[in-house]
């Protein structure tokens, strides 16, 4: 997305840590966005949203007065009265269990750990990609998922390249940027997408990001 675009893009921030929140606040400033709203709890943040009505909200899951799931039920709130709004929700630890239903809600969600976020760019890239309708969910989140084996768990019959696959599927990557991340061809990973698909017994899609919400549907419930 060119800076152009994102000038566009109006964003509320939900964070209860001052100095985390104003270096975002700068941050998103300096790429082009729009900051019209700055939060430092979950009622304050529901206040805001539904007077302006953003492009997009970032949230941190626990906020005050409890320091729990007050940010993450806040966000729940958003995607049941505006589902079109994107939102992204930040952790400083991986929730698994509390954010699974928010992710598999819709499109336009993400799912991030604040210690990960090291890159600028590709911080930037994720929050694009949440804009434009896709899905980001952090790899360390994604592990958790997968990696949770269980007696008789379908994962357990995917070979090794096709829970790498897996894992890049729930990130919310595309078959492309999956065979750019693994140094394959993208009919290799088309035919590694159809063989998890099989065997989770999921139904294929052409639509990535409800590949994606299957998978993490999916994931949830084992």
């Amino acid at each position: 997305m060119s800076q152009s675009e994102t000038q566009a893009v109006r964003v509320v921030i939900a964070e209860d840590d001052v100095l985390l929140r104003e270096g975002m606040v700068t941050l998103l400033e300096r790429r082009g966005f729009e900051v019209t709203g700055r939060a430092g709890d979950a009622t304050e943040l529901l206040s805001l949203v539904r007077a302006l009505v953003p492009d997009l909200v970032l949230v941190d899951i626990r906020m005050p007065p409890g320091q729990s799931t007050e940010g993450l039920d806040a966000a729940k709130v958003i995607r049941a009265e505006l589902p079109d709004m994107a939102i992204i929700v930040l952790s400083a630890h991986v929730e698994v269990e509390h954010a699974t239903e928010l992710l598999a809600s819709g499109d336009s969600l993400g799912y991030l750990l604040k210690s990960r976020i090291t890159d600028v760019d590709e911080f930037i890239e994720s929050v694009n990609r949440v804009v434009r309708g896709g899905s980001v969910i952090d790899p360390a989140v994604v592990q958790e998922l997968v990696g949770a084996r269980r007696p008789n768990d379908p994962l357990g019959a995917l070979t090794s390249r096709e829970r790498e696959v897996l894992t890049l599927m729930a990130e919310g990557r595309s078959n492309a940027g999956i065979a750019k991340q693994l140094w394959v061809a993208e009919g290799t990973v088309e035919k590694h997408v159809r063989s998890i698909l099989g065997k989770l017994d999921l139904p294929e899609t052409a639509d990535d990001h409800r590949r994606v919400l299957a998978v993490v549907k999916y994931l949830d419930a084992r």
